[in-house]
């Protein structure tokens, strides 16, 4: 991958008034601010007692039928390109496999539960390659390498979770599991149904008008505080949990080994330069997705630790995404 292979997206999609205001809110510090603000919201929430008990159970729920959808109908019908964006692509559905690889070989060896192992896949597999991927390479590489971060997340991270994740919450949670079951279960989860249509819209080169997207874009917009809210009115952290050697063994890998693993493999053994391949390693390094806990918690796979991958792992990579930057501009 040469800087002259270029990713070719319609201006709606690299313009900072739709992909920048539209997906961070604002500047790339006003995402950071908003993220610990809902954090810490969620967190306050809890000792309020008039605040519902199952509302981090129905905010779940809304993230995944409603605002994800929303982000694959509006992205996805405008991207376009060449065999140049299956690198991008493909990060995500490499570190899920290894992290499925890694974290069920370890289950055999120390005979980990499966609702441990699952939520370990789940969280460690799939990065926070938007809402804080996004400004994170805006400030590193610039707007125009925000094409290159919606491929690892659109089409990967994304679909990723819609279907693979799937699969590996219902396997792990000990749910019914047969061929007919876990294929209608996929066909019928929001988010993929919302990533097929998009996807034939783009086949077949349709498109939403400027209000539809624009509606559209306002649903997205929520994902992120109403799912860190989620997160934050179930992030409970105890000195003596049980969590803290598995929560460092899951970061360890998000944040070091994986990233580790797709610079090998796209830099050193590949060959890959200029900025495609700089921002699908650092796409790789992004903390884990806060909708991946989503799902591992509303499959029953180890909520607390889930929350904790999330709770923890986004200041944690704001210093190891650091040292990756330093890395590619060493190398």
């Amino acid at each position: 991958m040469e800087d002259h292979h270029t990713i070719r997206f319609p201006r709606s999609l690299v313009d900072p008034a739709t992909v920048v205001a539209g997906d961070f809110l604002c500047g790339p510090m006003d995402s950071l601010y908003l993220l610990v603000f809902c954090l810490l919201a969620g967190v306050l929430l809890q000792r309020v007692p008039a605040f519902p008990a199952n509302a981090a159970h129905t905010l779940n729920q809304y993230v995944l039928y409603a605002p994800l959808p929303a982000l694959a109908l509006y992205h996805i019908p405008e991207i376009s390109g060449g065999p140049e964006l299956l690198y991008p692509i493909a990060v995500a559905w490499i570190c899920f496999l290894v992290s499925w690889l890694f974290f069920g070989s370890l289950r055999r060896i120390f005979g980990w539960s499966h609702k441990l192992t699952g939520c370990l896949v789940l969280c460690a597999g799939l990065g926070n390659t938007s809402f804080i991927g996004f400004p994170v390479i805006e400030a590193a590489y610039g707007r125009e390498a925000l094409g290159t971060a919606l491929l690892v997340d659109q089409p990967g991270s994304f679909v990723v979770l819609s279907t693979l994740g799937l699969v590996v919450a219902t396997i792990y949670s000990r749910q019914r599991a047969d061929a007919i079951t876990m294929a209608r279960k996929i066909l019928l989860f929001p988010p993929f149904i919302g990533f097929m249509v998009a996807v034939l819209m783009n086949v077949f080169d349709l498109h939403f008008g400027d209000g539809v997207r624009g509606g559209l874009l306002r649903i997205g917009n929520s994902v992120t505080p109403v799912a860190l809210l989620a997160v934050g009115l179930q992030l409970r952290f105890k000195k003596r949990s049980k969590h803290w050697g598995f929560l460092g063994l899951g970061l360890v890998f998000k944040l070091l080994l994986a990233p580790a693993l797709i610079f090998l493999l796209y830099v050193v053994i590949l060959g890959g330069s200029g900025t495609a391949v700089r921002v699908s390693v650092m796409e790789s390094a992004m903390a884990p997705m806060i909708t991946a806990a989503i799902l591992a918690t509303s499959h029953g796979l180890k909520p607390r630790l889930a929350n904790m991958m999330v709770g923890v792992g986004i200041p944690v990579s704001l210093l190891t995404m650091v040292l990756w930057y330093l890395v590619l501009e060493w190398y």
